[in-house]
């Protein structure tokens, strides 16, 4: 496998400084990009169903050249963020041409969070403190602490803030996971200080240093450029926040973890999480469209992650699934038909499973 595609990414950073220098309406590119003409490449079928041997999986989890991309992606945005407060506050821009480049770079922002996801999985502290440090330039770093000892074991049970529910709309779900995901990542932190007999309020809560360090940052912006820095950066922080959780809604609408004892569920399985194949989104997302491996398997390296044909898979990829979700009743009508089918799969496969435990065999 080549490592170059998973460079495309930095096609939205090319786009962003050629809309700023072009300006005017340029400043759009990046979300015209973004939502118009990657949705309809993805449209024409392009999809990579590849799985590897055990071997080629083994060298790709070692080559440094993958791991390289997501550690650059994440410095870059700092780079970006702070270029961008500039320009907005001591440039002599219109109100189209800030608003453009505001969501540009709250959409580059926005998959930087997924890069921050690959890396906060990661075992050595310089890629975590890469993912926090992505996370700080979007104002949610308590998604280090939730995502990792809260979505991954709550995944796909009425108790995840970050997994939607059947017939719940995204605007629903957004209001939900963005206070419940936060309420989780706290009580999850004071958890772990009342084992070490630490009281919450202490420097040694990790959650209030998420909270103090975007205000730092962007009070530093604002001291630098302008209280227009400021705007700057809550604005990008917002849209980047709202694409990370349309794709939280995407990547578990209606599935659910069977219930075998009050309060516990069973191990989470490829059939928990929606797929994606198409070859263009996956490289510009690092694969996180092949999410059932990655939470079957959460410390993977994004270029390793499979394919599994038990998954339910999307009718195309993420951009063109996260606007469909801003429209309810379409996202519906495309969804539910597949998620029926999916139910019915697997209501299936357990009556099988079911009837083979006893020694029945197979139902007829």
């Amino acid at each position: 496998m080549s490592v170059l595609p998973y460079y495309s990414i930095f096609i939205f950073h090319v786009a962003v400084l050629a809309g700023f220098l072009l300006g005017g309406a340029w400043n759009f590119l990046v979300p015209l990009l973004a939502f118009v003409v990657i949705p309809a490449i993805d449209l024409t079928g392009w999809r990579d169903h590849r799985n590897y041997s055990a071997e080629e999986y083994e060298k790709l989890e070692h080559r440094w050249s993958f791991r390289i991309i997501t550690i650059a992606y994440a410095l870059a945005q700092v780079m970006l963020t702070v270029v961008g407060a500039w320009a907005v506050a001591t440039q002599s821009l219109t109100w189209i041409e800030i608003v453009g480049l505001t969501l540009s770079i709250g959409i580059i922002n926005g998959n930087g969070i997924n890069f921050s996801h690959e890396l906060l999985h990661k075992t050595t502290k310089f890629e975590r403190f890469c993912a926090k440090i992505s996370l700080m330039m979007v104002s949610y770093m308590h998604f280090t602490i939730e995502h990792t000892s809260g979505h991954h074991v709550r995944v796909a049970t009425p108790d995840d803030p970050a997994s939607a529910r059947k017939n719940e709309n995204f605007y629903r779900f957004f209001l939900r996971t963005v206070i419940g995901s936060f309420r989780s990542a706290w009580m999850i932190e004071a958890k772990r200080l009342q084992k070490r007999s630490i009281p919450a309020l202490h420097w040694r809560n990790q959650m209030l240093w998420f909270v103090a360090l975007p205000v730092v940052f962007s009070t530093s912006l604002t001291l630098a450029f302008g209280w227009v820095a400021l705007f700057f950066f809550v604005r990008q922080s917002l849209v980047a926040i709202q694409l990370l959780e349309m794709v939280n809604y995407i990547e578990h609408y209606g599935l659910s973890r069977r219930e075998v004892a009050p309060g516990r569920y069973e191990s989470v399985k490829p059939i928990h999480s929606w797929e994606a194949r198409e070859t263009l989104t996956n490289a510009l997302l690092i694969k996180l469209q092949r999410h059932a491996d990655h939470h079957v398997n959460p410390t993977r390296r994004y270029q390793s992650l499979r394919v599994f044909d038990e998954s339910p898979q999307l009718p195309t990829g993420y951009p063109g699934m996260m606007l469909l979700s801003l429209v309810p009743p379409l996202f519906y009508r495309v969804v539910h038909p597949r998620l029926a089918q999916h139910e019915a799969k697997v209501a299936e496969a357990r009556q099988e499973a079911a009837f083979q435990t006893v020694g029945i065999g197979t139902p007829p």
